[in-house]
């Protein structure tokens, strides 16, 4: 072959290959992001949108609980007597499901709830990222590195920060969560209300939401998704949380303060990775050839490319794409970064945000978990249930819509 024929096939460029990827998240329609600002919206307040159709109330309650997918609510409505009544009574146009935000991971879609934006905007583009700064790989959940500020990696005010000074603001969650980095970064502003136990938690909503009198409530649940994780969606351990979820959910209907606007969704869904298919991918030297860091998660993988290796080999991103499919075919989504921004998977990308994603991008379509085994703790691979990518599984999130009965009467 020609020597000007051979570079032009080894130059083949993303723009003129067909960009591998899937339907981005419904931003500023459906998704994780349109719920705190529409619920302060449906408060009165100024500034914001409506865009998912609350009715308008003067206490709102959203209950998030990690991990809880919208196809796992519908497939066990048999262990969730108050909550399939809540779903047969209807909620008239107010959407019954939302989609994550991309990575369907907490940090990211707790960071979308928190801000009402795409983590193109507020940054947290995946469980652990690269920081550009320090060209190395920071963790965004419960690990934060001392070189990373929250407050300047995300910048922008929450909902609960813009709001905080017209309506009560709270947060009832898990004592390990008041003041952290995840916090202080996505979820900062109002007071925060600790409680241990979901009965807790639920005492002390109660409590705090009868004194008060506009107000904003953000009620977490993590039980489900640690149960997930540990024993897989499908276990007896996961289907006990979700009875108590429900009971949880049963008890805030009866004691909240009548009228109050419950919504009940999550941050991402989830599905199990049979052990056989959790894989370190780096014992394939052709998958990680000129990558210098590896992040993200197993079901959505980050690579970022030696900058030699950008600059002297033009095919070089190419090559790399080209090695992933000829491994996993169509198991994975494998795509680059300008692919990924023009898709609009991470919504509109500001600069400071773009060096934090990976030149290359490989998320699962499958029952495949994929790890860097070289920087992974032996226990990471023992994970059953997982999230990240965007199947329906892990994307789709449930959003159950109904008003408070309070302590005098009863549903379910």
């Amino acid at each position: 072959m020609p020597e000007d024929r051979l570079h032009a096939a080894q130059a083949t460029t993303a723009s003129e290959r067909t960009p591998d990827l899937p339907a981005a998240p419904a931003y500023g329609h459906r998704s994780i992001a349109e719920v705190l600002t529409s619920a302060a919206a449906s408060l009165g307040m100024e500034g914001f949108t409506n865009t998912l159709g609350l009715p308008a109330a003067s206490r709102v309650c959203v209950v998030l609980a990690d991990g809880l997918g919208r196809n796992l609510l519908k497939q066990k409505a048999a262990h969730t007597p108050f909550l399939r009544s809540v779903m047969q009574a209807g909620q008239g146009d107010v959407p019954v499901w939302l989609d994550s935000a991309f990575p369907s991971t907490t940090a990211a879609a707790l960071s979308s709830f928190g801000t009402g934006l795409p983590a193109g905007q507020h940054g947290m583009v995946g469980y652990d990222v690269l920081d550009p700064d320090q060209d190395k790989v920071v963790n965004l959940l419960g690990n934060w590195d001392p070189g990373v500020d929250p407050s300047l990696w995300q910048p922008f005010p929450t909902v609960f920060e813009r709001i905080a000074g017209h309506v009560d603001v709270s947060t009832v969650s898990l004592p390990q969560f008041d003041g952290s980095p995840m916090t202080r970064a996505a979820l900062r502003g109002g007071r925060f209300i600790a409680g241990t136990t979901a009965h807790a938690r639920t005492a002390a909503a109660a409590e705090a939401m009868a004194a008060a009198g506009p107000s904003l409530m953000y009620f977490y649940m993590n039980e489900l998704d640690k149960a997930g994780h540990r024993y897989g969606c499908r276990s007896e351990q996961w289907e006990h949380q979700l009875e108590e979820l429900d009971a949880t959910v049963k008890r805030l209907n009866s004691s909240l303060p009548a009228g109050t606007t419950i919504l009940l969704t999550a941050d991402h869904g989830m599905l199990d990775v049979p052990g056989p298919q959790r894989i370190d991918f780096s014992a394939h030297p052709e998958l990680v050839d000129g990558v210098r860091h590896t992040a993200g998660e197993p079901r959505m993988v980050h690579l970022y490319l030696e900058e030699t290796h950008l600059e002297a080999t033009a095919g070089g991103r190419e090559r790399l794409l080209a090695a992933w499919k000829a491994r996993f075919g169509g198991r994975v989504w494998a795509f680059t970064r300008e692919e990924a921004v023009a898709g609009g998977l991470f919504g509109d990308v500001r600069p400071a945000v773009e060096g934090r994603i990976g030149d290359v991008m490989i998320a699962a379509r499958d029952a495949v978990a994929l790890y860097d085994g070289r920087r992974m703790r032996p226990t990471a691979m023992e994970v059953v249930g997982q999230h990240g990518s965007l199947t329906k599984s892990e994307r789709e999130v449930p959003l159950l819509c109904f008003a408070a009965e309070g302590r005098n009467r009863r549903r379910g």
